[in-house]
């Protein structure tokens, strides 16, 4: 029993492979192509081919009544058989392993994904408890701007004279404006009183 491939890289294959187990492993051998040397002609096929073919020509040899023959076949197609059954074993096995391992990465996946709402759910319920953060000197952690240098650095303005409050409305009334004249505020200055006529 040669694999087509083995046989056209000839002692390569086993260079390359580190480990004693010189047989490939279970993945490959299902899909593998061999080429097996029976006792009347060479099969080639995956495994599940060539089964089925030693299983055809051990009932063929039976039904010509050669049992040596056929116990030939049969041997052969349980040679395959097994291969193919331990291949598939080996199969299911790194199968239920990742599956395991990619169960225990999600739940770990769920487990922090809780974590993180948890966390996002405290910080959206109690935002006014929830310290601003600030300098070491007590004053914001907030990039200076030229306009508030420029603010920190002007002199501060005079502080303005208050304003006396206005008078009530009828005693301006009573009152004459500043600059009129004793004659009702008829002067021809142009500043208060009523206008004169046009002539």
């Amino acid at each position: 029993m040669r694999t087509s491939k083995s046989r056209s890289r000839g002692k390569s294959r086993n260079n390359n492979n580190n480990n004693n187990n010189s047989r490939p492993t279970g993945g490959s051998i299902v899909n593998r192509v061999f080429d097996s040397s029976g006792p009347d002609s060479k099969v080639r096929g995956t495994p599940q081919q060539i089964i089925d073919k030693y299983n055809q020509l051990h009932r063929d040899a039976q039904l010509s009544h050669d049992r040596v023959a056929a116990e030939n076949f049969a041997q052969h197609a349980e040679h395959y058989t097994r291969m193919l059954a331990e291949a598939t074993r080996e199969m299911d096995t790194k199968r239920e392993e990742q599956e395991e391992q990619n169960r225990q990465r999600q739940i770990e996946r769920d487990r922090e994904r809780s974590e993180r709402l948890k966390v996002q759910e405290a910080a959206a319920s109690e935002p006014a408890t929830m310290e601003q953060p600030s300098g070491s000197d007590g004053q914001s952690d907030l990039v200076e701007t030229p306009e508030a240098a420029q603010q920190q650095d002007a002199p501060a303005p005079a502080p303005r004279r208050p304003r006396k409050p206005r008078p009530p409305r009828s005693e301006q009334a009573d009152k004459p404006e500043r600059g009129d004249n004793s004659d009702g505020g008829n002067s021809n200055d142009g500043r208060g009183g009523a206008p004169e006529a046009a002539e």
